[in-house]
């Protein structure tokens, strides 16, 4: 999976496997999957003009994170 990098807050990268429909996000505190992400929040989420909000009000609260690092 290529990472992105993005920045604002405690964001640092993100990246997506669309086949598995799984959302990698590295923060300062770690690195976290979530799992079932559509390609459309990927898309909104990556293409945002503030990601760091986008990631706390659609994704933080809206998927369950497993801690991968």
């Amino acid at each position: 999976m290529e990472m992105r990098r993005m920045s604002g807050g405690n964001l640092r990268a993100a990246g997506y496997d669309a086949r598995e429909k799984r959302l990698v996000v590295e923060l300062t505190a770690g690195t976290f999957a979530y799992g079932g992400v559509s390609p459309e929040v990927w898309r909104r989420f990556s293409t945002a003009s503030s990601p760091w909000s986008f990631f706390r009000d659609n994704i933080d609260e809206e998927y369950a994170a497993t801690r991968i690092r």
